[in-house]
């Protein structure tokens, strides 16, 4: 099992758990010497077996919110009509 450790900033994620990372270091740089010039990267999610993100760099606030609201019966969940307005 190859087991290839990257630092760096989390630019984004889409809906395919895809991650595209900046500012990347190799943590075991001599094991992977031929990415030592790496600083941007694209990894498909099918070969990520975890990310660890430190609690203090997360929201949890708005992550907690959000998953309510995706887990929120029907009913419950928030639609715009776009209606009119009543004063």
């Amino acid at each position: 099992i190859l087991l290839l450790v990257l630092t760096g900033t989390l630019h984004s994620v889409d809906q395919y758990l895809n991650v595209k990372l900046s500012n990347v270091s190799v943590v075991d740089k001599e094991k992977y010497p031929q990415l030592l010039t790496l600083r941007n990267c694209f990894i498909r999610g099918s070969v990520v077996r975890y990310i660890q993100i430190p609690a203090s760099e997360v929201d949890t606030e708005l992550l907690q919110d959000a998953a309510r609201k995706e887990n929120a019966p029907p009913s419950q969940k928030v639609q715009s009509t776009g209606g009119s307005k009543k004063p």
